[in-house]
């Protein structure tokens, strides 16, 4: 369920604005003001991400929250937190997030475009239902081979995570970076510290790093991850998958040799 209709009615109205006074400032028709509000249209997704920046707000506040019954403390809490971009979104015909997927291929473009609803809006998007509904997503493609077992081209799927202090030493996340690009890795949080990251890979020939907490933009804690390969899982004793199948397949044929004799 929207609460579009009901949200922007009642802010127009805390503000003291007529439909006229909100369409201005709005730049859109005053007879569109009033589409929104009795629900006869969905706002475009620019249209929302103006509303959000002119209430105060952010888009998903405004689509799942119903803000008329919020108390002073919620109220609080809603606030867009000043010096941060407000995180760009897009819903489908229900409201419903998406979740936005980040290729490869669009990797780079994402760490201009990360914050401009435009360019979200182009991503390619999907749902996943076993992931729980209070949560914001976005899947990233990971390359390289850092994060082994993880294979290059696998999906990870992660979760919007606000406040970089709730990041949780040992767990992996996707971040995306000023300096380093967007990266998988598994995270150690120095911020109260020393204000700093340590990014660990699974992969022990890749050397621990620190990242400073300015030069993260974005931080996404892993939930999931889709991949067409399975990794090539190693038994206690170091041998691969392939390696057993071919011993397996060698003592096949041994012992159909001896039934010969």
């Amino acid at each position: 369920m929207s609460y579009v209709a009901n949200n922007l009615k009642y802010l127009r109205k805390l503000k003291g604005l007529t439909q006229e006074q909100l369409a201005e400032a709005l730049n859109i028709k005053r007879s569109l003001v009033g589409a929104y509000e009795e629900g006869r249209a969905d706002p475009r997704l620019s249209n929302l991400t103006n509303m959000a920046e002119f209430f105060d707000t952010t888009v998903d506040y405004l689509i799942n929250q119903d803000m008329s019954n919020l108390s002073e403390k919620q109220w609080s809490q809603l606030e867009k937190p000043k010096g941060k971009e407000i995180l760009a979104i897009t819903v489908d015909s229900t409201g419903r997030e998406n979740i936005e997927l980040v290729p490869q291929k669009a990797a780079a473009g994402y760490m201009n475009g990360y914050a401009d609803p435009e360019f979200i809006s182009e991503l390619p998007k999907f749902h996943l239902p076993v992931l729980p509904s209070h949560g914001t997503y976005r899947a990233f493609e990971i390359s390289g081979d850092s994060m082994l077992p993880i294979l290059p081209g696998t999906i990870i799927i992660g979760e919007y995570v606000e406040e970089f202090q709730d990041i949780k030493s040992g767990k992996t996340y996707i971040l995306v970076t000023r300096n380093d690009g967007i990266v998988y890795k598994r995270v150690f949080n120095y911020l109260n510290e020393n204000g700093k990251l340590f990014l660990v890979s699974d992969n022990r020939q890749y050397e621990p790093y620190p990242i400073d907490g300015e030069d993260v933009v974005e931080v996404w804690a892993s939930k999931a991850f889709i991949s067409i390969q399975f990794p090539d899982v190693e038994n206690d004793t170091g041998i691969s998958t392939e390696q057993l199948a071919k011993m397996v397949l060698d003592l096949q044929k041994e012992i159909i040799r001896l039934k010969e004799k």
